[in-house]
């Protein structure tokens, strides 16, 4: 004869089994479920402490009882991947094209573009901003803004900055439209066509773009897929190539989903400054990690170094906004020029809206909540990786934000995977065009992907994993 919590255990057990309850959500909280079932709080705790045990279920002292991996992949290799690095012409970067097009078309299972669903966005907050925005200021929306940008959303981005260690002027906040026009300008603010920049490798296609555009050089450097850019690499690099910008990705990185340590992120800003090169920093995702410390930014640890601070609301708010912006004090005035003469300003309405937002509180509000939901959501695909995919395949354990980059057996081609996907309804990111020149005979990553992890958790998502490791069966078998 079982005991009540005993047989909780095993209902609960069952419960997970099937699918229930996904990887990583949240279980009725203790007195919730005891008063659903009739039990008493000890009884329940007695049940969930006995599925800890077991391996179902992991405490969290914020969220409860949350449901456990319990097929977790290996991990993709700590130590840096080791290749020759020399300055190569970006190419063949319109491969991402077919990705923007698939993340557009509801009928896709959109796991391609790094794009979060709706559900992981404040909606209802952010309609209610707009619509404020239009009753009160209707004659500012009926002509250009600033091309700094509105006042009110320099001024509360420069307050929200300081409270993470970068104390900045609004004056040299410039307001972009989303954080690839930040780079965008970035890049023309210190470089000119043919000269070299250092990025991470794998590398964001959105900045691969971004160089092809310009017509600069890639010099991919090695990189740790828990610490991010390696500074042994970077001083040698420095010492061997005539560089003149360094792009990086210093909090959760996309795609490694890397952290790159505080020490790490000093040295690297001191060895850039010693060389008179600027560093670029891309902090699209600095907002999301998931032990809810936000990590400090290059440009708040080394504020009296050449340093360009670029971010978005892309990823917190809504990527349809088009909101970033960039900070350089040393070259506002220039960066305020080519804003200018690019597209002279972004629009106030979007602007306005996100001011209130931050106004609010309600912006801090909503990361509260959506953390631990991009968190859950990376920790049940990667879960179902582990259980569907082949052996061999590995996958990245991203401290923050929502991407996955998975390594799949060698004898899969991530490019055709993602070819066949597409004829499935599926998009997903093949690992090359994370390279300079995806397109080449010896393409990196041609075996790895990327996915996007911030889709609904439901059954559809569970039918594309099926398909793509059923694909990748395919491809494997003679």
């Amino acid at each position: 004869m079982s005991f009540r919590y005993q047989q909780l255990a095993s209902e609960l057990q069952q419960q997970i089994e099937q699918g229930q309850y996904a990887c990583g959500e949240r279980l009725p909280g203790v007195r919730e479920l005891a008063k659903r079932r009739a039990l008493s709080v000890s009884t329940v705790v007695a049940g969930y402490r006995q599925l800890e045990a077991e391996g179902y279920l992991q405490a969290n002292s914020r969220s409860g009882y949350v449901v456990k991996a319990r097929y977790q992949p290996p991990p993709l290799s700590s130590a840096p991947l080791q290749h020759a690095a020399a300055p190569s012409a970006v190419s063949s970067q319109h491969m991402a094209l077919t990705l923007s097009k698939a993340a557009a078309d509801p009928a896709y299972m959109r796991l391609g573009a790094a794009v979060p669903a709706a559900e992981y966005l404040p909606q209802h907050a952010l309609q209610k901003a707009l619509q404020q925005v239009i009753k009160a200021q209707p004659a500012r929306l009926m002509c250009y803004e600033a091309s700094r940008g509105a006042t009110e959303l320099r001024r509360e981005i420069a307050r929200r900055m300081a409270l993470h260690g970068a104390v900045v002027s609004p004056q040299d906040v410039i307001i972009t439209n989303g954080c690839q026009e930040a780079l965008m300008l970035s890049l023309k603010a210190v470089t000119r066509p043919g000269d070299v920049v250092v990025i991470e490798s794998p590398a964001f296609y959105g900045l691969l773009q971004a160089l092809e555009a310009a017509g600069l050089k890639a010099l991919a450097l090695p990189t740790d897929a828990q610490n991010g850019i390696d500074p042994d690499a970077l001083e040698q690099a420095l010492t061997q190539w005539p560089v003149k910008a360094c792009v990086l990705i210093a909090n959760y990185s996309n795609p490694l989903g890397s952290l790159m340590p505080d020490q790490h992120k000093k040295r690297i800003a001191a060895l850039l400054a010693e060389h008179g090169i600027a560093l670029i920093e891309d902090d699209t995702y600095g907002d999301l990690g998931f032990n809810g410390q936000r990590p400090a930014s290059c440009l708040a640890l080394a504020p009296k170094q050449d340093i360009f601070y670029c971010s978005t609301f892309s990823k917190t708010l809504s990527p349809d906004l088009r909101l970033g912006w960039v900070i350089a004090p040393k070259h506002t005035a220039k960066l305020e020029y080519l804003k200018f003469i690019s597209n002279i300003s972004t629009a106030a309405l979007p602007q306005l809206a996100v001011a209130k937002l931050l106004q609010s509180g309600r912006f801090e509000r909503h990361l509260r909540q959506v953390r631990p939901l991009y968190q859950a959501a990376v920790q049940r695909i990667s879960s179902s990786i582990g259980r569907l995919f082949p052996a061999g395949t590995r996958v990245s354990q991203p401290q923050g934000g929502f991407v996955l980059w998975v390594e799949l057996p060698q004898g899969v081609d991530g490019y055709l995977l993602a070819q066949q996907a597409l004829a499935e309804k599926i998009s997903i990111a093949p690992g090359a065009i994370f390279s300079p020149t995806p397109l080449s005979g010896s393409a990196r990553y041609s075996n790895f992907i990327r996915l996007n992890c911030a889709v609904a958790q439901d059954a559809r998502l569970e039918r594309a994993l099926q398909t793509l490791a059923q694909l990748c069966l395919r491809q494997l078998t003679p």
